[in-house]
């Protein structure tokens, strides 16, 4: 299939290569009404979401690069990718398991990220589509593989469905007791990506949660368990992202914006619930997450920086929302926090919707 080909106009020969012996591909998932999905599997990542505007303009809603190379360079590693073993921040790069301390790659300032420079994101997956809305991406771990004891076998399916609902599922198992938080790290710009993408100051955001973690300066929770209400990040009812993002706050300054892990509404562990619901109103668009995990990492792009991505468009800062859907960052060392530990014999297996429609 070439570029003229598909909705997204990213020609999938950009993304076949051989990278560290294995073959990179792109996939792309179509549903009924026409509406794509296109999926590497180098590090999992989402090049393209197109989806209609309430005028049934079609626009891609993700950002992304448009050919390999770019991703291999590496000026945003987890641009919209898959995420582990560990989503989220370590302390130092330091946790116990079973009395034995664990040393992983520190590469966030003094602490561990994202399950290090090849984690998830970095790893070329064996690909299986299975339908024209349906791919499965499988990989290994290896014990000891950035200091992670354990090896881990993962599998994350993506399913598009005829609802214009993104469902990933994901899978492990482990030989030996080790630790495990994954997510995916979507750059959302319902308002669709342009150059330059316009900032998320006037997206109206509302959240299923009632409290947040917040951090130290080096984005480390301190361990407190907070209530939003009184503070800038309630988003219980909805607001504006741009209300509050530059407040006279400290947790708002640690994060230059919003970088911080919300806890879930649930009833019962692991139940599915509409975590986040993010509404354009100039384009109508709305994108719901829901999700199986207890915790959703909100971050508004801080950090983007204006590079180049699809098509010649462009990330300034603030031009994206990602909702990481994961347990708290730095687990191992709060006990108190919802475990992270997966044993030999278990199954690990986590369920999030982004879920794509307009007003």
């Amino acid at each position: 299939m070439s570029a003229s080909q598909n909705l997204c106009g990213i020609n999938p020969a950009d993304f076949q290569r051989e990278v560290n012996g294995k073959k990179t591909d792109l996939y792309i998932l179509k549903n009924s009404k026409g509406y794509e999905v296109a999926v590497s599997n180098y590090g999992g990542a989402i090049v393209a979401i197109m989806v209609p505007d309430k005028d049934g303009k079609v626009a891609n809603v993700i950002q992304g690069f448009d050919n390999i190379d770019e991703y291999l360079k590496g000026n945003e590693p987890y641009l919209s990718t898959l995420i582990g073993r560990f989503g989220n921040r370590i302390c130092d790069g330091k946790f116990q398991l079973n009395g034995k301390q664990y040393s992983l790659v520190v590469n966030n300032g003094k602490n561990a990220l994202h399950g290090g420079p090849t984690g998830l994101h970095a790893q070329v997956w064996d690909a299986y589509q299975t339908g024209s809305q349906n791919l499965t991406l499988n990989t290994i771990l290896p014990y000891g593989h950035e200091g992670f004891s354990g090896e881990v076998k993962i599998s994350v399916e993506y399913t598009w469905t005829d609802d214009n609902e993104l469902i990933l599922e994901y899978f492990a198992t482990t030989n030996k007791k080790t630790i495990i938080n994954l997510t995916h790290h979507a750059f959302f710009s319902i308002q669709g990506i342009a150059n330059p993408t316009p900032t998320v100051d006037d997206l109206i955001l509302e959240m299923n949660c009632d409290f947040y973690v917040p951090t130290d300066e080096t984005s480390i929770p301190t361990g407190e368990i907070l209530k939003v209400e009184g503070t800038p990040f309630d988003f219980r009812k909805p607001k504006p992202i741009g209300q509050d993002i530059n407040a006279d706050n400290e947790q708002i300054k640690f994060g230059s914006g919003y970088d911080h892990n919300y806890v879930c509404n649930k009833k019962e562990v692991g139940e599915l619930t509409l975590a986040a619901r993010l509404t354009d109103p100039k384009s109508g668009r709305v994108l719901e997450t829901y999700t199986t995990e207890p915790g959703l990492q909100l971050y508004t792009g801080n950090f983007l920086s204006g590079f180049k991505i699809q098509h010649g468009c462009t990330a300034p800062r603030r031009s994206a929302v990602c909702f990481e859907a994961q347990h708290f960052p730095d687990s191992p060392n709060r006990p108190y926090f919802p475990s992270t530990v997966l044993n030999p014999g278990e199954k690990y297996n986590q369920k999030t919707i982004y879920k794509f429609d307009t007003i």
